[in-house]
């Protein structure tokens, strides 16, 4: 690397990132200095500095259950976006299809999770199955719906001149409908990865044996809102790299765009 490519990359890293740094440490600094001012009790609002020195001292319970959950929603958003990817080729080839899946698959989105993950739980145990399946259930909506706007988005002219020089419908989509759909993929990759947490959490809060979830009904039932705290800081962050993740993996999928807004 050359002595001015990492300055620059730098300057692009506080350039786009700054903003959210700068707000999210004035919330903190604001938050400490109200509980420290206020005198307000640690068991009803603790100060962000007791809940990271209280989070650093629980950090090997942490970091069994995080990865726990880091287990179960990577098992579980690997098996959403592959059954998701499965049903919009399907639904993309068979428009009956389609017609008769996506009343199903509306359902499936209008079941409250607080009712259907102890019938999931009772159903497949306390182990991973469940929570593999509770946050399929979360995240598959978003990417299918997601992929198949993509396809409907191909210029008909693209695929009018494949289809005049003999292409058959499979290296049509292959070539022309499929690269059209990536745009719309990775935004509802980015909607459901947020979701996948949320889902494994909220699936060991139901029944489990580890897990983040499993760590905050603990840290709550024995009155420490600052271990419910920490935990749910554990929580956002590995949101927020999960998601950081969804924006490399783009571009090194779709790199043309990077050149698209390189342009002036």
């Amino acid at each position: 690397m050359s002595n001015t490519a990492l300055p620059r990359l730098c300057a692009r890293f506080f350039r786009h990132a700054g903003p959210a740094i700068a707000s999210v440490s004035a919330l903190i600094l604001g938050w400490e200095a109200y509980v420290q001012l206020s005198g307000i009790s640690p068991t009803a609002l603790p100060a962000p500095s007791r809940i990271i020195a209280q989070g650093f001292e629980q950090r090997e319970a942490l970091a069994r259950h995080t990865i726990a959950t880091l287990q179960a929603t990577t098992f579980g958003f690997a098996s959403s976006l592959t059954a998701a990817f499965l049903f919009s080729i399907l639904i993309d080839f068979f428009r009956s299809l389609r017609r008769a899946l996506f009343p199903v698959f509306i359902i499936t989105q209008t079941l409250p999770l607080v009712a259907i993950a102890p019938l999931i739980v009772l159903w497949f145990g306390f182990g991973l199955p469940p929570k593999i399946v509770l946050v399929a259930l979360v995240t598959f909506f978003p990417m299918l719906v997601a992929l198949a706007q993509g396809y409907e988005a191909t210029d008909r002219n693209i695929s009018a001149l494949l289809a005049s020089m003999g292409a058959s419908r499979w290296r049509i989509f292959v070539m022309a409908r499929l690269p059209s759909a990536l745009p719309y993929f990775f935004a509802g990759l980015r909607i459901s990865i947020t979701y996948a947490v949320v889902g494994a959490i909220f699936a060991e809060y139901a029944g489990a044996a580890r897990g983040l979830g499993i760590y905050i009904l603990n840290a709550k039932n024995n009155f420490r809102p600052d271990l419910v705290l920490a935990a749910v800081f554990v929580s956002a962050t590995l949101t927020l790299l999960l998601f950081g993740a969804t924006v490399l993996l783009q571009r090194a999928a779709m790199p043309w765009a990077r050149l698209t807004e390189a342009r002036p």
